[in-house]
């Protein structure tokens, strides 16, 4: 059963939240609280294997809530996933520094939110097209961000099948989608991105963007 800690300051949201999560046989709300302090304080007493977290609230946002949690909890030991609103969050590159695992809209449908909990908490990163597609806009548009020489240096140990599935993830592809294009398996697609994250030291797709953006690896959609 995994674990999931709610922090939203939105009461309603809140509550569906843990009614799509509760409804899964997988999935389990231990609390919701809302704002980072709370979140925090819930931590010292609450077992917890995925926090969903907002990105603005009162008080401590979700990006200075998150660098907290990581100052005391390693990546591996608690998964965080960003919620937010994509197309008008400025914070979604701040939340990855952070250390942030994955980022899901508040729109998302039921299935996607379990199957994003469930796929972070397994180790990966969830990250839907929208997501992804929103995520490399912000890459692209933070001029701290230059094309780094190292990090495509890093790039040149993929395989140009594992390029290829790359820049379709960059370009908000889903590995369903991706599958077809390639004509491949979802699996097949899903061990080309694995082994790229391995290969550029990425600990999830979402850092894979951002780390593709940066090596200049041109994003297909």
């Amino acid at each position: 059963m995994i674990r999931v800690l709610i922090v939203d300051d939105q009461e309603m949201i809140r509550v569906g939240l843990r009614t799509i999560i509760d409804a899964h046989p997988d999935l389990t709300v231990v609390g919701d609280v809302s704002d980072g302090l709370q979140a925090l304080q819930a931590l010292e007493t609450l077992a917890a294997d995925v926090i969903l977290m907002d990105i603005r609230m009162p008080g401590i946002d979700g990006v200075e809530t998150t660098r907290r949690i990581r100052a005391t909890h390693r990546g591996d030991d608690l998964r965080i996933v960003v919620l937010t609103t994509f197309e008008h969050d400025d914070n979604v590159l701040a939340a990855l520094r952070a250390g942030a695992n994955g980022f899901l809209s508040k729109g998302v449908g039921p299935g996607d939110l379990a199957a994003g909990i469930i796929e972070v908490a397994a180790g990966g990163g969830a990250l839907s097209g929208a997501a992804a597609a929103a995520l490399i806009g912000h890459v692209a548009g933070d001029r701290a961000l230059p094309i780094d020489p190292v990090m495509a240096d890093r790039f040149t140990a993929l395989t140009p099948r594992e390029r290829e599935v790359v820049a379709a993830i960059a370009g908000g592809l889903d590995n369903k989608k991706i599958a077809e294009r390639m004509f491949l398996s979802p699996f097949t697609v899903k061990t080309h991105a694995n082994r790229a994250m391995t290969k550029v030291g990425a600990r999830d797709r979402a850092q894979l963007v951002t780390f593709a953006y940066r090596a200049g690896v041109s994003p297909t959609a």
